[in-house]
């Protein structure tokens, strides 16, 4: 019985020491595995890193994008014209009728002599229409004087120079009297309570000079506004249609008519002119020619 009893126990020991061999072989079959077929090993992570890293560009290849550009280098250059694209367009602008010509005239004085024949005419036939009641011829020393063009308020003469002509002196019968314009000092206010300057220009005449013609035109004599310097000063009748009753002394200034004319030579020497028209009442039709000398 002790034989068999230990033969067991023998048994049972070895069996013990079978299973734990076994045991540990299975468990080192077991990491072996897991090294090369599992997760992966240090040597695994490190090959990994190498191929990624020489995969990667290098900082030295790397290419810097370009900065975008702002909105004000995005803008579209502005064109400057050229030279003769400037000519042409300078060369389009209007030109003022003498153009700097004229203004060389600016200051000039004329003296000389003016011949003036006046048709009078009266209503004082039956019927009431006018007709030719004399004539007469005169002459006068007159003047001729041209200027810068004159400017009041924020207007200024379009003339290419102001013009005044004086045939005889103010009061004198037969007198006669030009003016291109004048300033004329006006209510700051108009009849409305609103407010203008009252430095009003009245232009009178339109003068075109070029090439030394002169051809002046009375385009409007503003009898409206009261302002008339273009006169012929002329003596009238104590009583209409009663000449034995004589005239008054001195004269009686008439306003001349739109459509007087003032035309000839004129240049920085002399000038040599006809003047030729008529007065808003009818009374009177005059011509005279005026030769001056620059002085």
């Amino acid at each position: 019985m002790a034989a068999m009893t230990r033969v067991r126990r023998v048994s049972t020991v070895v069996r013990v020491r079978l299973i734990a061999t076994v045991c540990a072989g299975l468990l080192c079959a077991s990491l072996a595995g897991c090294g090369t077929h599992g997760s992966p090993t240090a040597e695994a992570s490190t090959a990994s890193a190498g191929t990624l890293a020489s995969a990667a560009p290098s900082s030295a290849a790397a290419s810097t994008p370009d900065p975008t550009p702002s909105v004000g280098e995005l803008a579209t250059p502005t064109e400057t014209p050229t030279t003769e694209e400037a000519t042409t367009a300078a060369s389009q602008e209007p030109v003022q009728a003498g153009g700097s010509e004229a203004s060389a005239l600016w200051g000039k004085a004329y003296s000389g002599t003016a011949s003036v024949s006046v048709d009078i005419y009266d209503y004082c036939s039956t019927d009431g229409s006018r007709h030719l009641a004399g004539s007469q011829t005169y002459s006068m020393n007159s003047t001729l004087n041209l200027g810068r063009p004159e400017a009041g308020g924020d207007q200024t003469e379009s003339n290419p120079f102001s013009m005044l002509f004086a045939a005889g002196y103010a009061s004198q019968a037969g007198a006669v009297s030009f003016r291109s314009s004048s300033v004329s000092t006006v209510s700051s206010q108009d009849l409305a309570g609103n407010y203008r300057d009252p430095n009003l220009l009245l232009t009178y005449w339109d003068i075109d000079w070029s090439g030394g013609e002169l051809d002046a035109r009375l385009t409007d004599p503003h009898a409206r506004e009261a302002v008339v310097p273009n006169l012929l000063n002329w003596p009238g009748l104590l009583v209409a249609c009663r000449s034995d009753l004589g005239q008054m002394p001195g004269g009686f200034p008439h306003a001349l008519a739109a459509g007087t004319t003032f035309t000839g030579r004129l240049d920085g020497s002399g000038a040599s002119l006809t003047a030729e028209g008529s007065t808003v009442d009818g009374v009177v039709a005059f011509k005279f020619t005026f030769d001056g000398t620059a002085s």
